[in-house]
């Protein structure tokens, strides 16, 4: 009956250490989270002025999330897409990690982009304004941050099962 038990606690053990997050992993849904309901809301009146102004894409949409951040039909099922990305990679810390650092980069490069591109020029396409570009330079340095300081593992001390024990097998 003890191999039993500890076969049971074995199995508790990995059940638990399977189904806890590391805090890179939790950041990369977190993330995820967010851009699918900002993308969600780029479509709602009232939170996003101008929806019936906005276009598929290009500097001309009337759309504004906030009444401040310049939204295109493009520009919202873009944050969507990024925002599924970032839940589905959340699935391992590596990938989680990956996410945030080449996610992060990507928006500093938008950062750039805005600063370069006028408002007003075709190559505007996504769109971006001034609000978004100092949007996606916190972005980037947030996303960055978060990949280059969030533990990508769990410390023995946080995932205790139903035992007591943690998932390394230490008993508490």
């Amino acid at each position: 009956m003890a191999s039993d038990r500890s076969a049971s606690t074995r199995a508790d053990d990995l059940t638990v250490s399977r189904s806890r997050r590391t805090p890179v992993q939790l950041a990369s849904l977190l993330v995820g989270a967010t851009f699918l309901l900002v993308g969600v809301l780029g479509f709602v009146p009232g939170i996003t002025t101008g929806v019936g102004d906005m276009t598929f894409a290009g500097h001309e949409s009337g759309a504004h999330l906030l009444g401040v951040f310049h939204v295109s039909v493009l520009h919202n099922l873009l944050h969507l897409l990024f925002g599924v990305a970032g839940i589905a990679l959340a699935r391992t810390a590596a990938l989680a990690k990956a996410f945030l650092l080449v996610g992060g980069v990507a928006y500093l490069g938008l950062f750039v982009y805005g600063l370069v591109v006028a408002e007003t020029s075709g190559a505007n396409f996504v769109p971006v304004n001034r609000a978004d570009d100092w949007l996606h330079l916190g972005l980037g340095l947030g996303m960055v941050g978060l990949a280059l300081l969030m533990p990508g593992r769990l410390s023995h001390g946080t995932a205790v099962g139903r035992s007591g024990r943690t998932a390394g097998g230490n008993a508490q």
